[in-house]
């Protein structure tokens, strides 16, 4: 059995264990309140998040899917520049397409003649439901076929006496 003291040393032993680890783990540029500012000021943008948003100017691809291209090695280099200097993911955009045009965009802006390529997907979808609405109720308003109404020629004699032939033979 251990004695309290040799139970208080060995708490502490751990607790300066946890201690190290807690602090090793820690970041220590987190510790400074100057990071602290610099991290509430500057936003949270990251290469990842605007390559799928941006193109490649020569190859007209998403520059996430491009990886070896010295143009998209050159557009990666100046979003990181951006992103160094705090600037938001928007300020980026608009900076990329002063730096290469408006085609570096993945996605149109929701202005102007661009608005078409949010409108036309959007229409030709409303057109389909509509289409297949429209289907279902004359469907179903109509229902479908009776065997009735579907009209039949009578078989003929011999036509009759041989299916009367392969009833019979098939049945035991």
């Amino acid at each position: 059995m251990m004695s309290q003291r040799s139970q208080a040393i060995v708490a502490c032993a751990w607790l300066g264990l946890v201690a190290i680890i807690a602090a090793l783990s820690m970041p220590l540029t987190a510790i400074t309140p100057s990071a602290i500012a610099a991290e509430q000021s500057c936003p949270k943008t990251t290469l990842t998040d605007i390559e799928d948003e941006v193109m490649c100017p020569v190859c007209g691809t998403s520059l996430a899917a491009v990886q070896n291209a010295p143009q998209a090695k050159r557009e990666r280099a100046f979003i990181a520049d951006e992103i160094k200097r705090c600037r938001s993911k928007e300020q980026i955009k608009k900076a990329l397409v002063a730096e290469f045009g408006p085609e570096i965009l993945a996605l149109p802006e929701k202005r102007g003649f661009d608005i078409t390529a949010w409108l036309v997907p959007a229409l030709a979808l409303l057109f389909a439901v509509i289409a297949i609405a429209a289907a279902l109720f004359f469907w179903i308003r109509n229902g479908p076929a009776d065997a009735e109404s579907v009209p039949t020629t009578p078989l003929s004699k011999a036509d009759s006496e041989r299916v009367d032939d392969e009833i019979s033979r098939l049945d035991p």
